[in-house]
């Protein structure tokens, strides 16, 4: 199954990126012969992945001759991607270092 998860993500990133970047960080693990557990991290990535939900199980229940899977989804918030920006890395090191701050007041500092 991680190998077909896998050659749909790759398909999935030539045709929609947007989509792609939202459930890539999904992961899929066998429970039973009959149960898939999906972990997601978010309730908007589960809504993309449910847009391309079909396609994959479709092809998946084909290639493994066995039709009568049950998805099970289970919400992970640990996956969640953060995007660290300048801004955001500057305000970790302040917390930890005060000066930072009088510094950033005093030069204006540009994080763009």
């Amino acid at each position: 199954m991680q190998v077909e998860w896998k050659k749909f993500l790759e398909e999935l990133q030539g045709k929609d990126v947007l989509v792609y970047n939202a459930i890539n960080s999904f992961k899929l693990y066998k429970r039973d012969e009959d149960i898939v557990e999906i972990t997601y991290p978010s309730d908007s990535a589960k809504s993309e992945f449910e847009k391309v939900r079909s396609d994959f199980f479709n092809h998946f229940m084909h290639k493994v001759n066995h039709f009568n899977i049950v998805i099970k989804y289970k919400n992970d918030v640990s996956l969640k991607k953060e995007i660290m920006t300048k801004r955001k890395i500057f305000d970790k090191f302040a917390e930890i270092n005060p000066v930072l701050r009088d510094l950033d007041d005093l030069f204006k500092f540009d994080f763009n």
